[in-house]
């Protein structure tokens, strides 16, 4: 053995020499196409409303919600998915402004669908708990639990009126059982073959939608862990991937992100459908607290963060910076 016997032969850092280096060997990318940008319109509103939870977001008027939809087209962002947020006088215990033809989130699918066509992906909540005054995604029954079976008679009606409007893909995020196939033959039935189920089939019970409650002006009485995923199980998350399959969902979404990772990537291993990961407001909010205090480099946590959950599998990722990261890529 010589003098140089003991150095090793393998070197993996010969392939992180140089920027030119690491963009060739790279793994996994990301591209504008990936992103799909949630977002916030507010009816009987003349400004946008910042949310005071998460920087940089606001709820939209209809007018820059147009602009929002079209910045979104020219960043190259492929979908967007609308929330509507009614005025608190229109909220019933039975959410009948969602159903409402000329509901705020109806009018939205309207107006983003004149103002880019098909040139983005339109998306819409398909859940009560925006138009609810009580706050749950579905209406209550004499007890004051969520009724699973009433809910999925105004889920398809729901269906419908979002479909009508000129939505591309619905996106029942309610976590009612039987919510896919029941949406799925509302839509058959009212000649609304083509448009897409996006099903929010592992949506946990998470201390991380707190921002998320400001941005939607959340009357949440209680908790939805009756019918929200438990964050101690993965399995579970299995058995309702193979229900929403069944019952026909084009595609499937894990929500949170950054928590369940192990989840996206056990879903994504599984499945031949398209995979959504959802980074939620508590993960933005997070990353934009500890950046305004200098923690952290926010630019790059952005990104490394939409990496990683690229990288566990996600062929979607639906994050408020959608359009500022688009924009750097």
């Amino acid at each position: 053995m010589t003098k140089y016997g003991s150095f090793p032969g393998a070197r993996p850092r010969r392939l992180r020499t140089t920027p030119a280096m690491r963009r060739m060997v790279a793994e996994h990318r990301l591209h504008p196409a990936d992103l799909i940008l949630p977002a916030f319109v507010r009816e009987g509103i003349s400004e946008p409303v910042p949310i005071s939870a998460m920087p940089g977001v606001v709820q939209h008027t209809r007018d820059t919600l147009r602009k929002a939809a079209v910045e979104a087209v020219e960043a190259g962002v492929a979908g967007i998915m609308l929330f509507g947020v009614p005025e608190d006088a229109k909220k019933d215990a039975a959410g009948t402004a969602g159903t409402d033809p000329d509901g705020i989130l109806q009018v939205a699918i309207r107006d983003v669908r004149a103002e880019v066509g098909d040139d983005l992906v339109i998306m819409s909540d398909l859940c009560l708990d925006e138009y609810t005054d009580h706050g749950h995604c579905g209406v209550l029954d004499a007890g004051g639990r969520v009724d699973n079976d009433a809910t999925l008679e105004r889920y398809a009606e729901m269906a419908q009126v979002q479909a009508d409007a000129g939505v591309h893909v619905v996106g029942p995020s309610g976590m009612m059982d039987g919510q896919i196939g029941v949406v799925r033959d509302a839509l058959d039935q009212t000649g609304h073959e083509d448009v897409s189920i996006l099903a929010y089939t592992a949506k946990y019970s998470s201390a991380f939608y707190g921002p998320f409650r400001e941005a939607v002006g959340s009357s949440l009485q209680g908790d939805r862990k009756t019918y929200q995923q438990d964050p101690a199980n993965l399995r579970e998350s299995l058995r309702e991937l193979a229900l929403d399959l069944e019952e026909g969902a084009d595609m499937v979404m894990v929500k949170p992100a950054l928590p369940y990772l192990d989840v996206l990537a056990k879903i994504a291993d599984a499945v031949e459908v398209p995979v959504a990961a959802y980074q939620i407001s508590g993960e933005y909010a997070m990353v934009e607290a500890a950046a305004e205090k200098g923690w952290i480099d926010r630019d790059r946590a952005i990104l490394e963060t939409l990496t990683g959950i690229k990288r566990a599998g996600a062929n979607m990722i639906l994050t408020y910076w959608a359009t500022e990261a688009a924009q750097g890529l």
